[in-house]
């Protein structure tokens, strides 16, 4: 069983967001980046197969050197190998490209992404990747066993979940759920010293163009200072949520 485990390199959500360029591009200075909470799901999960069911575990990223601490961390965690796609993730469908050239020679029977990257939420990738390579795919996917060729696969649904049976090759969309935060695997000192020794390959890009360019951030605007009413002063108080909030 060969899984690959999709990371993405993700500002941590503590850290302060600027941009450089006339808004024009994202400003790195002074953030720490950290593997997408989505991925780091999936990653556990495939780190249980591995330890249960033999499985051979690789992670890989589409992005520049600075992602390979990253990538690190997951083989601390216990990944087996890590490639680096050696490419500016620019959007969704570039990204689905040059993940999809991995899974094609790679031979991959599982591939777990998160259903969506904590920085750009876009939510496309599994689904593109799954529609370029033509493999069976399952997204919001809160839970996966497998058993030889098949799994069994929840996904979270509106007012419930849903029970899937699958056959490999499968690509799911992970989430919470998929394992619980409780499980999330914390790299300790021997997994870091081995982690040193494990193989990282640096793979160029297929030649596909970026199909977008972004020309501009804005953050939300600012919240307006909060109003205090005295708690006797009920006429005041109807008067702002009639006329300034409108919700009365």
């Amino acid at each position: 069983m060969k899984i690959l485990v999709c990371i993405s390199h993700v500002p941590d959500t503590t850290s302060k967001i600027n941009f450089t360029n006339g808004d024009s591009e994202f400003d790195t200075n002074g953030v720490q980046f950290v593997i997408n909470p989505n991925d780091e799901f999936g990653l556990t999960r495939a780190i249980w197969f591995k330890e249960q069911q033999g499985a051979i575990v690789t992670v890989v990223n589409v992005g520049g050197a600075d992602a390979e601490a990253t990538l690190r961390k997951a083989l601390a965690i216990g990944a087996d190998e890590a490639i680096r796609i050696n490419a500016t993730p620019t959007d969704g469908l570039f990204v689905a490209k040059q993940l999809a050239k991995v899974v094609k020679d790679g031979g991959y029977d599982l591939v777990i992404a998160g259903k969506e990257s904590l920085d750009y939420n876009g939510g496309m990738v599994p689904g593109m990747l799954a529609g370029i390579l033509g493999y069976n795919f399952v997204n919001a996917c809160v839970g996966i066993d497998l058993n030889g060729n098949e799994a069994k696969v929840t996904r979270e649904i509106d007012g419930g979940k849903e029970i899937i049976s699958a056959e490999l090759p499968l690509i799911v969309g992970g989430q919470k759920g998929i394992v619980e935060e409780k499980d999330l695997r914390i790299p300790n000192m021997r997994g870091i010293m081995m982690a040193r020794t494990k193989a990282l390959t640096i793979a160029e890009p297929t030649s596909d163009a970026a199909a977008t360019q972004s020309i501009k951030f804005e953050k939300p605007a600012a919240k307006s200072a909060v109003k205090l009413v005295n708690a006797d002063n009920l006429d005041e108080l109807i008067s702002l949520l009639h006329n300034e909030a409108k919700v009365i």
